[in-house]
């Protein structure tokens, strides 16, 4: 999985489904912009590449690299293995084709949805702080910066959320996205599950909420126009509410065996899909990244596992060991818990700021971008009052990197905060690349862990050339960064380009967003006076202590090409590098069962005839294959059925629900025997009945062709 950088966080099951969404704004001269959010760490830049040439190749030069954006919400519980620089795919055995191409797939259709529902609309701005998700987790780093320019701020980390609320002028509203910082990490880097972690959570609980407001309001205009709501309500006519009544029927009626389905199967395709509105756009709501570098949504600080007391202040370890420090979410220790929680209080605050949205965007659609070397930029910046040209350097990756976050520990030595480095790792190093004494110079106070820019075998192990990008729809921008600025870096970068465009009054008053982790991946910048600390994000800031100026310097010049409508000189293009790409993790071989047991078989029921009542869990178990053979994009692997009479099972939940968890193992690495576990968190507005839960999977034969199944548990009540 990509994130924590840990070898053995081996994605084994789904916690809720990764989606992108995307909205595209196009005015009347034919300019338009496309911001993507991508349920995923981060952008990709081999992957960006691919989306454009396949937008080209649909719509010729209506979307390009200028004018689409993809911007990463950075859950560390997704795939990896779908970037093209070495440093950023080790852990993932390399490069994962099959993770490639579902996401450039996915975005793809996404934008494509987008271009066949554009209809003339309005589109609201609000903005409003969100006090209780997230906090700083290097405030030694962020307190190196001047006394004068925090005293500007009330908090060391942002807490504006800036959301756009899309409304149709016949439908009303089709969606909203917004913007907040705090990192994807309330998952922790034990977590085995694919999930879109805290943002994930907060737009499933949105577009859920839209959907039930919307039933609701079909409801009461008349019996005749209501829909079926995915959420089952009491106002189903003939529902059963006895519940000996409920014991007869889930007595009466026989689990289904497991047999064989086909891939499209009406029975395995999305919940959401079958409840949608021919004719109207699904409504769509995107919790987008920002300057989330410095920030985490363990809310209640780091701590030692050991002794419970708070970790050492400046280096965060416990006893001088990172290993022990952990950041505590809400939820502590429930990692699933911590995730709803923050996925929550942005769901709740998006509500406050959608339903409130008044002011109207107003203005012309544009967009500039430009792609920049940032292993040899020259920058110019203030000092002491006089100009000065200094030059940002090759990628390096400082020790404080090796030593992790609060969020997620490193192991061995390394600590944060560290700007010496030890004589071990750097013979370690030396074996490596050795680097040398200008980089050294240039990249000082940092002591050079990774010599990453400099390394070039197999190919390429960090990025050198890199995308920025500022998209314009009315009085509201979006600075699109390829890496993790932290709280003060992206104030900095905010307030730069905010001077450039008030110099002209047509720009006067803008809402300035960044969108971190867009386009590309280069991780993280900070400031000058954070970089001097060199803890974790210090010792990530790749080019060198002037990076965030080398950003500024250009954004400020994107900036000026907007106002004065000129054109600003693509830059040098970054490396395709697929067809060089190089994987290791081996393919799916075959799949088996016992002797007399077939796919999709319970192998733990529900108990006979039982009875649950909301806030239990249901589990049931069944022979199963690799999901790899079939990664049921379109599909479920999971659903929890609700009985309506006779034959007749509705569907009502499936793995993109936060509820329901599909769990999948193996009884050793060499077996080809499998089973799938699926756990039901009965949520508290569920409505009494009959239900099952079912299983749908692809086993693979030894000559490698592929079927599908399905199986069923025993039926139970639920009163």
């Amino acid at each position: 999985m990509m994130g924590y950088a840990n070898t053995q966080q081996i994605a084994s099951g789904i916690h809720f489904r990764l989606r992108a969404r995307s909205f595209i704004v196009a005015n009347e001269d034919g300019k338009r912009v496309v911001f993507v959010n991508l349920d995923a760490c981060m952008a990709s830049q081999i992957v960006t590449i691919k989306v454009i040439e396949r937008l080209k190749a649909r719509y010729g030069d209506l979307y390009t690299a200028e004018n689409v954006a993809i911007s990463g919400i950075h859950t560390h519980a997704g795939p990896g293995g779908y970037l093209q620089y070495v440093v950023y795919i080790v852990t993932s055995l390399g490069f994962v084709r099959q993770s490639f191409d579902v996401l450039v797939d996915g975005i793809e259709k996404s934008i494509v949805q987008a271009h066949e529902n554009l209809r003339p609309g309005s589109i609201l701005v609000n903005k409003g702080e969100l006090l209780d998700a997230s906090i700083n987790r290097s405030p030694s780093a962020y307190l190196n910066n001047p006394a004068g320019e925090r005293k500007k701020y009330k908090y060391d980390v942002d807490k504006d959320m800036t959301l756009l609320k899309f409304v149709d002028d016949d439908f009303g509203p089709v969606g909203s996205f917004n913007w907040f910082a705090t990192h994807g990490t309330s998952m922790s880097r034990t977590n085995s599950l694919i999930s879109g972690d805290n943002k994930g959570a907060a737009a499933r609980f949105m577009e859920d909420w839209f959907e039930k407001e919307s039933s609701e309001r079909n409801y009461s205009v008349g019996l005749k126009n209501y829909r079926l709501p995915r959420r089952i309500s009491n106002i189903i006519p003939g529902l059963l509410d006895v519940h000996h009544e409920l014991l007869e029927v889930s007595a009466k009626l026989q689990s289904l065996p497991s047999r064989s389905a086909t891939q499209n199967s009406s029975v395995a395709r999305r919940v959401r899909s079958e409840r949608r509105q021919a004719g109207k756009p699904e409504f769509v709501s995107a919790f987008c990244q920002s300057n989330c570098g410095d920030v985490s949504p363990n809310v209640l600080g780091a701590f030692c596992i050991d002794t419970g007391l708070p970790c050492d202040f400046n280096h965060s370890t416990c006893g001088g060991k990172n290993e022990l420090c952990y950041g505590q979410g809400p939820g502590y220790p429930d990692e699933f818990e911590s995730t709803r929680i923050i996925g929550e209080r942005q769901f709740r605050k998006a509500v406050e700021l959608f339903n409130e949205a008044e002011e109207e965007i107003e203005g012309d659609v544009d967009y500039r971008h430009a792609y920049i070397d940032l292993s040899s930029l020259e920058v110019t910046i203030r000092k002491r009052g006089a100009s000065k040209v200094v030059r940002t350097c090759p990628a390096a990756m400082g020790f404080a990197f090796a030593a992790g976050t609060t969020d997620g520990p490193g192991a061995f030595d390394f600590t944060q905060g560290d700007d010496k480095g030890n004589p071990f790792w750097k013979l370690v190093r030396d074996l490596l690349k050795t680097p040398t004494k200008e980089q050294i110079d240039c990249q000082n106070p940092k002591p050079i862990l990774l010599d990453t820019g400099e390394m070039k075998i197999p190919y390429d192990w960090a990025p050198s050339i890199l995308p920025i990008q500022i998209l314009r729809i009315g009085q509201f921008v979006i600075l699109c960064v390829p890496g993790e600025f932290s709280t003060m870096a992206g104030r900095r970068l905010r307030d730069a380009v905010k001077t450039v465009l008030n110099n002209d009054k047509d720009f006067e008053n803008m809402h300035v967003v960044i969108a971190g982790l867009t386009n590309s991946y280069s991780q993280y910048v900070t400031t000058y006076e954070e970089y001097q600390v060199q803890r974790y994000e210090g010792a990530s800031t790749l080019y060198g202590p002037h990076t965030l100026s080398a950003y500024i310097q250009e954004f400020k010049k994107l900036a000026k090409a907007l106002i004065s409508d000129q054109p600003v000189k693509p830059g040098p293009q970054p490396p395709d590098l697929l067809d060089k790409q190089i994987g290791f993790l081996p393919p799916v071989v075959v799949d088996g069962t016992p002797h007399g047991v077939n796919f999709g078989d319970v192998s733990s029921d529900v108990p006979q005839n039982s009875t649950f009542k909301c806030g239990d869990m249901v589990t049931a178990s069944f022979w199963s294959a690799c999901p790899r053979n079939d990664l049921m994009t379109d599909g479920t692997f999971a659903s929890v059925e609700f009985h309506k009479g006779e034959d007749n099972w509705v569907p009502i939940y499936d793995d993109d629900d936060f509820c329901l968890r599909f769990k999948w193992s193996r009884p050793s690495k060499l077996s080809s025997r499998s089973k799938a576990t699926i756990e039901w968190r009965i949520p508290n507005d569920v409505t009494p009945g009959v239900y099952r839960i079912r299983h749908f999977g692809a086993s693979k034969s030894l000559f490698g062709s592929i079927h599908h199944f399905t199986g069923s548990s025993s039926e139970f009540v639920v009163a």
